[in-house]
């Protein structure tokens, strides 16, 4: 491997060629400035080409003489640029948006699904995810991603996605660069990602580049909008749940730009008119999005982006009593909650060194932390005051830099390499108790506060070799140190494509993934009583190796297609033991509370038809797919079907523009039941309990000396299925220009035809003492319907 990267690089810094000169700039949207993340690059006399990264920068390296360069972006006019090459020269490329007529770019783009070596990886627009039909009406960017064949929800509404066998744990959520440890709202409900701040989605599923790592499943790049360079613009949006708004314009006009996000629920609003003035009860959640962009000259752009959001659930209570003969009241109090929040912030600097030399070095802080309390006060004549509380917290903070450096020496190779350092600490639960009367405070920890540092470095190369070979070569190296453990992990990355014809290729991957850090999970709903903590010198890291092969195709430039096979093995997962989810029981070590060394297997096949363009767009998939678990301490130490194992699994999304005021929407979904755990057989069990000092017992008595209990026998781990899980959502959207905007009012309905899908199934006994089995369901039809208003 080391001599393959060696040679890579030989070949890319030794060019022995005729004389030629680099074309570099930046791609921008026309209208508000925004960067055209992975916009294509196409020159159509060298037949050429190349995508523009994540910061909107492109570079193309090409022979002295005429060049005629196109530029494309689904959902954009595209441009071209004619000129005699005879130096370096910047060209900014702004590309004006489609309203409603159809393009078709009939050259061969640099992106297209059969030209990248990209697999298992799919790119999502802002404009699909605001016409998805939503649940409540609230715009999720995690429900859309678990539209994608790989990708299932946990249960019914949870933002959570497992992708290839995965757990939530492995997929790497990354806002603006920045590891996001807990990503949703409302127990696992909505997302924190507000879609108003939203630029550019990405999520891989294998055949990871290697300047990804950390995980083992996925990668979620989550890119926030830089702000409106040309114009002040906005737009509100009201719900049944939930207001948001955004705000963004020029600071300085084509120099500094901002944008200002906010989302609030008011469920708490809602309700309170109903509640008792002694009796309070709510939960919202919010969250804020705020970032700067300013370009310094031709050479230097920074960022600073940062979000906050939290969730708080809360009860407060009041009782007055009078005892006898006493004429002052006995008052009490309680009051307490579960809340749980995110700070992430990051400053990045872009720095063109060369035309062929683009740098991002980027600073970031993140934080993640939950908390349940409770208190407890009571003021008595003759007594005195008691003030008592118990609280318990737990969470992670990262403190991290990176730089990344893009280096492109010509058409046929695009070379990135970079490092990155992360300061974890981690806290894996503190209960702390007070009491005013006994004057008791005390802190106990199921672990104490571990700091842990996470040190990577990578090299990739997207390397074109001929007219139909392309691959895509890495390495990623990384060092985890923690208290008395030390790690280093070797994990090479490769995926190649290779042309069967000018609209077809054939493709294949292969990457090796480690992940430091451990999410002990009491449930699949999100609850943020997970806790996150670091690999030791007990519990190892986890690592996973993955190869995938497919055939990707474009059809009328219009249509990609898609076919791929995986294999995916997971070697030393955890969990917790049975009985071993009580997380306020921190008189032991949270190591104490689990199994390791598990072994986790997935394959499947996945298909995928999308169209990105024209007043019909969307996509269908199919996923056939099988997963297994394995602990020597689980279930005899046979392999079982993991939870969320989903034999079968079929998504349709697709968004029609009926007229420039008028759009529809539609998703249906249908998936294998979860597999869950249910008893065989009970019995009666009886044992003797003799007496003491007893004479010769009656009969009576002597049945009296027996003890009765009732057994119950279970089944193989996972070994039954839940009912198969279908629904159908559809919207309608209405929009029409104002003076001075645009407003949209949006009807949706949620499980149309009211399937009664399973959530949990729970067992009883009947008059007869037998057991029998009920299915509890949790959403029927929801309508719901959302007002927007877009400033212009």
């Amino acid at each position: 491997m080391k001599l393959l990267l060696f040679l890579v690089l030989c070949v890319a810094f030794c060019e022995v060629s005729a004389q030629k000169y680099t074309i570099s700039g930046y791609i921008r949207d026309a209208a508000t400035g925004e960067s055209l993340i992975g916009s294509s690059v196409y020159d159509y006399l060298s037949k050429s080409g190349t995508v523009a990264n994540n910061h909107g920068f492109y570079s193309i390296t090409l022979g002295m003489g005429s060049v005629k360069i196109g530029y494309s972006y689904v959902g954009y006019y595209p441009d071209s640029v004619i000129l005699s090459l005879k130096r370096d020269t910047v060209i900014n490329i702004n590309l004006k948006g489609q309203v409603l007529d159809e393009v078709v770019v009939k050259a061969t783009r640099a992106d297209a699904i059969h030209e990248s070596t990209k697999m298992s990886s799919m790119t999502i627009s802002r404009e699909m995810i605001k016409a998805v039909p939503a649940f409540m009406g609230e715009v999720d960017v995690l429900k859309v991603l678990q539209l994608i064949p790989g990708v299932q929800s946990g249960n019914e509404g949870s933002s959570g996605l497992y992708v290839r066998g995965g757990g939530p744990d492995q997929n790497l959520m990354l806002l603006d660069g920045v590891p996001v440890y807990n990503a949703s709202h409302l127990f696992g409900f909505f997302s924190i990602f507000n879609a108003s701040a939203i630029n550019h989605v990405e999520l891989i599923k294998g055949g990871f580049p290697a300047r990804y790592g950390g995980r083992l499943s996925s990668v979620v790049d989550i890119s926030m909008k830089e702000g409106n360079m040309k114009k002040l613009t906005g737009d509100l949006s009201v719900g049944l749940i939930a207001t948001k708004g955004s705000i963004e314009g020029p600071i300085v006009k084509d120099r500094t730009s901002f944008i200002f996000s906010a989302r609030r629920t008011y469920i708490d609003l809602l309700t309170l008119p109903f509640q008792r003035p002694d009796a309070k009860a709510g939960y919202y959640f919010y969250d804020l999005n705020f970032k700067i962009n300013h370009i310094i000259d031709a050479k230097n752009r920074i960022f600073w982006s940062n979000y906050g959001g939290n969730d708080k659930f809360y009860f407060r209570n009041e009782f007055e009593s009078t005892h006898d003969n006493v004429t002052a009241k006995t008052k009490t109090k309680t009051s307490g909650g579960i809340q749980w929040n995110n700070i992430i912030s990051s400053f990045r600097w872009n720095h063109v060194f060369t035309p062929k030399l683009f740098s991002n070095l980027n600073f970031t802080y993140s934080r993640y932390r939950f908390e349940i309390s409770q208190e407890y006060n009571r003021t008595a004549p003759n007594f005195p005051d008691l003030n008592a509380g118990i609280r318990y917290f737990s969470g992670i903070r990262d403190w991290a830099a990176r730089l990344d450096l893009d280096f492109l020496p010509n058409p046929n190779h695009y070379i990135r390499y970079g490092v990155h350092t992360i300061f974890h600490r981690f806290t894996p639960g503190v209960l702390s108790i007070k009491s005013s009367v006994t004057e008791l405070g005390a802190n106990f920890t199921g672990g104490r506060a571990a700091d842990a540092v996470e040190t990577s470095a990578y090299a990739e190369d997207d390397w074109k070799i001929g007219d139909r070979l392309k691959v895509n070569v890495g390495v990623h190296g990384a060092m985890f140190f923690a208290k008395n453990a030390k790690y280093f992990s070797w994990q090479p990355r490769t995926s190649m494509r290779y042309l069967l014809n000018e609209t077809m290729s054939a493709k294949a991957s292969y990457a090796e993934m480690t992940q430091f850090i451990h999410l002990l999970s009491n449930s699949a709903a999100g609850l943020p009583t997970d806790l996150w903590v670091p690999a030791t010198a007990r519990i190892a890291p986890q690592q996973a190796s993955q190869v995938a092969v497919g055939l990707a195709k474009t059809y009328r430039s219009q249509y990609e297609i898609s076919l791929e096979g995986y294999y995916k093995k997971m070697r030393n997962l955890i969990d917790y033991t049975d009985g071993g989810v009580n997380f306020f029981d921190v008189t032991k070590d949270w190591q104490d509370n689990v199994v390791s060394g598990g072994h986790g297997k997935s394959y499947g096949m996945e298909v995928l038809v999308q169209k990105k363009e024209g007043r019909v767009k969307g996509w269908l998939g199919y996923t056939l797919s099988k997963t297994t678990r394995q602990f020597e301490q689980l279930n005899y130490g046979n392999e079982y079907p993991y939870k969320y194992d989903r034999r079968h699994d079929v998504s349709f999304t697709s968004t029609y523009e009926i007229s420039r005021n008028i759009e529809a929407g539609i998703t249906f979904v249908y998936g294998t039941g979860n597999a869950m755990t249910l008893p065989n057989s009970s019995y009666e069990t009886s044992s003797y309990i003799p007496e003491r000092n007893a004479q010769r017992p009656s009969t009576f008595a002597a049945l009296s000396s027996y003890s009765h209990s009732s057994s119950v026998e279970y089944s193989a781990r996972n070994s039954y299925r839940m009912e198969a899980y279908h629904r159908m959502d559809l919207s309608i959207s209405f929009s029409k220009d104002k003076k001075h905007g645009r407003r949209k009012w949006t009807l949706a309905g949620y499980n149309v035809y009211n399937r009664k899908n399973p959530f949990f199934v729970a067992s009883e006994r009947d008059a007869l003492n037998r057991i029998k089995f009920i299915q509890y369901s949790l959403f029927p039809f929801l309508p719901s319907f959302s007002y927007s208003f877009q400033f212009k």
